[in-house]
């Protein structure tokens, strides 16, 4: 017999949680905590668990998200017609969305079983009961309709998609969107020359030209009581760079850094860009296991271009991974073309999701995904002889 419980806190969790033979800190109890005590005001994450015979067999995390039309467009245009069309999106966008994973960060981070305790579509359609049961019960408490529903995000080789047919029976369609940018780190490379090494001569000089420019700048980690003294100034930064994005659905926090340094500890990284003392710049990675991920970053706008803020912190992070051992680095969608000068690939993705009204809302939310989530048109970059 299959049953299934869903928790509001990781207080709440059973003991054995941790115990799934998953290997992702992003299910992790440490994780989960840190991220419910500074999630953006308009997230709010629940845990699903999924017993066969009393034995956990399954979890999920699933995040309640209410998106308006100031957190959706974050930059307001003076354009009367994008403010108009803006308007007209927010209005089907916005509402409550329950999102199967971590709208937080790029990757499949939601959806965990043991495949020898239970088969793919069991464990799909007790998710799929679960969320109807969400969806009741957030209508009961809040007095809100649910109105978008979305599981997030699956590599084209991921065998979620061997189930198609049960995402068409509960009337989620799948959609590309942008891809996550992934550079695997061979094994013969210990050092960041091993890195430099392998560069052609247009990106070997490419590199040198940037941390030239980059000289002036102090490069320090940053500890719990450091990321506390620049709590404020890291917020600032990291709204910089979010602010300039042409959507987004959430802001984090301010204690969002401070609270996954404590429960993370050397999992968690922070990097800061010093120049004159003080902090221009800064990016962030979680370590999960083989694979480092790229997190939050941000920077002055008015300095990033003299210093190559951005460049540099992309070679950082690809020589802190090598260095470190890791098998491959996270570094998640956006300016795919420069990522892609640093050494890193696309790796397609897809979403699962509907729109809880009728036809018509699901063809305009279909438009509106792809509008706000391009498969945009770039140049790939080959950095290497």
């Amino acid at each position: 017999m299959i049953d299934f419980k869903i928790y509001n806190t990781v207080n709440e969790l059973p003991e054995f949680w941790d115990a799934l033979p998953n290997n992702d800190i992003f299910f992790k109890r440490s994780f989960l905590g840190a991220l419910e005590q500074s999630s953006p005001k308009n997230i709010f994450s629940c845990y699903l668990c999924i017993f066969k015979e009393e034995k956990l067999v399954g979890i999920a995390v699933i995040q309640r998200v209410e998106m308006y039309l100031d957190d959706i467009f974050r930059n307001t245009s003076s354009n009367s017609f994008k403010q108009m069309a803006k308007t007209i999106v927010s209005k089907i966008v916005r509402g409550n969305a329950l999102v199967v994973g971590n709208l937080m960060h790029t990757g499949q981070h939601g959806l965990f079983f043991i495949k020898e305790e239970i088969n793919y579509q069991d464990y799909l359609n007790t998710v799929f009961k679960a969320l109807k049961m969400l969806k009741k019960e957030i209508k009961q408490n809040y007095g809100k309709k649910v109105r978008i529903i979305a599981f997030k995000d699956y590599f084209e080789t991921d065998p979620i998609h061997e189930n198609i047919d049960l995402f068409k029976d509960n009337n989620l369609y799948k959609v590309q969107v942008q891809p996550n940018m992934l550079f695997s780190i061979p094994k013969e490379w210990s050092t960041c020359e091993d890195y430099i090494g392998v560069l052609s001569k247009k990106y070997k000089r490419r590199y040198k030209t940037a941390r030239k420019k980059n000289n002036e700048i102090v490069k320090k980690e940053l500890d719990v009581d450091a990321i506390k003294a620049n709590e404020k100034e890291l917020f600032h930064l990291y709204k910089n760079v979010s602010d300039n994005a042409r959507v987004n659905s959430f802001i984090l926090s301010e204690n969002h850094f401070l609270s996954l340094k404590k429960a993370l500890k050397d999992d968690f990284k922070v990097f800061g860009y010093f120049l004159n003392e003080e902090l221009i710049g800064f990016y962030t990675l979680i370590l999960n296991n083989e694979t480092l991920e790229t997190y939050f970053l941000g920077y002055n706008k008015e300095l990033q271009h003299k210093y190559q803020m951005y460049l540099n912190m992309l070679y950082d992070m690809a020589c802190f991974a090598i260095e470190n051992n890791f098998k491959r680095i996270v570094y998640a969608r956006t300016a795919m073309e420069i990522k892609s000068s640093v050494g890193a690939n696309p790796n397609t993705m897809h979403i699962y999701m509907r729109h809880t009204n009728n036809f018509i809302a699901n063809t305009v939310l279909k438009f509106i995904v792809k509008h706000l989530n391009p498969v945009r048109q770039w140049i790939e970059r080959n950095p290497f002889k």
